[in-house]
């Protein structure tokens, strides 16, 4: 079978998501288009696609990869808290044994990535998005795609503080108890409660509070 061919906006959306381009980043077509093996059409699409999802910003004549500022960092956390809680609520409901099954095995597994924050950071998305699938809910995993998204806007993962990783695991370690147990109200909570912290971490690492192992 044939691989699946991945469009230009799928491939500059991952290269954003993967740190390839940071916030700031210049994106120029004929790059990109050398870069992905691609005609510079589909890239000029791609990156009109992306501004107009505010991934990317005009400065000058110019496309850049966008940045938060401190105001639409916090209302991301805000809405990405409440949609993450009704994920997993809803996972508590939803989820099949073989779902919750691959959650306990992600975070027994992720145990070994602990002291490399790049690693642990896919793996933190991996973990997240397969809670989102387990929701069971179409409309809840689009709206969640669309704040994911946002969230590859950091220069930084939450991740890179020093100690984070361990007691994130930690927490996800008690979300996948809730779903376990089959209780929404606990796991919504404790995954409420993950992104609280995940964004107080984050505030004491822009403000130089904590160091970072990156």
């Amino acid at each position: 079978m044939k691989p699946v061919q991945k469009d230009a906006y799928t491939l500059i959306l991952e290269a954003i998501d993967m740190g390839i381009y940071r916030p700031g980043d210049r994106l120029v077509e004929s790059d990109l288009a050398e870069r992905f093996g691609v005609s510079r059409t589909p890239i000029r699409e791609a990156l009109q696609r992306l501004e107009t999802q505010s991934l990317l910003a005009r400065d000058g004549r110019s496309l850049i990869v966008a940045s938060l500022d401190h105001n639409q960092l916090a209302e991301l956390y805000v809405v990405r808290a409440e949609l993450e809680g009704l994920a997993a609520g809803l996972a508590a409901r939803h989820a099949t044994d073989e779902e919750v099954r691959v959650l306990r095995d992600m975070v027994e597994q992720d145990r070994g990535l602990i002291g490399n924050p790049a690693a642990m950071a896919r793996a933190n998305r991996r973990f997240h998005k397969q809670i989102h699938l387990a929701s069971h809910n179409r409309f809840l995993v689009q709206q969640l795609d669309l704040v994911h998204r946002s969230m590859a806007l950091m220069a930084t993962t939450s991740l890179a503080a020093k100690g984070r990783d361990e007691v994130a695991l930690a927490e996800h370690d008690e979300i996948v108890s809730g779903i376990e147990a089959r209780n929404p109200e606990a796991a919504g909570a404790a995954l409420k409660t993950h992104i609280s912290k995940a964004f107080v971490t984050r505030l004491k690492l822009d403000s130089g509070e904590v160091d970072s192992t990156l």
